[in-house]
């Protein structure tokens, strides 16, 4: 898994925020993976989330497979924070699933460890069968 962060702020404001703001967060440690400048937007154009009238790119993440297909994404304004525990479920939920070639499946909620479906035209209509979130879902 690689994760990136990418804004149209220069390296210089991220290196400011990292030292500045994110280590008080972190405990006085860096930011845990790459910060990449996007100064001119064309990365943010690609995805949808750059605004031309501010010249800022909306909040948003992107699970992007090992075969370059965007197999989730999240656009949020800024008022509203991002929930990193999700995206990392997330994330496990689509490797797994890629692990097992689709033979199983991840259903809401899904975290390592819990049960998983197996896809087919019978689950269709009995997923309340095979899954019980309240006796399912292990912290």
């Amino acid at each position: 898994m690689k994760v990136f962060s990418i804004s149209v702020d220069s390296v210089y404001v991220h290196k400011m925020w990292n030292d500045h703001e994110l280590s008080k967060m972190l405990d006085g440690k860096d930011i845990p993976f790459p910060m990449l400048s996007d100064q001119n937007g064309n990365i943010g154009r690609l995805y949808g989330v750059y605004d031309e009238e501010s010249g800022a790119e909306t909040r948003g993440r992107f699970l992007i497979d090992p075969d370059g297909i965007v197999q989730a994404f999240e656009v949020m304004t800024p008022p509203v924070g991002r929930n990193v525990q999700e995206t990392l479920r997330q994330i496990r939920a689509f490797q797994y699933v890629r692990e097992h070639k689709g033979t199983e499946v991840t259903p809401a909620g899904w975290r390592p460890g819990n049960p998983t479906l197996k896809p087919g035209p019978g689950l269709v209509g009995n997923v309340w069968k095979e899954w019980n979130p309240k006796q399912n879902l292990k912290d």
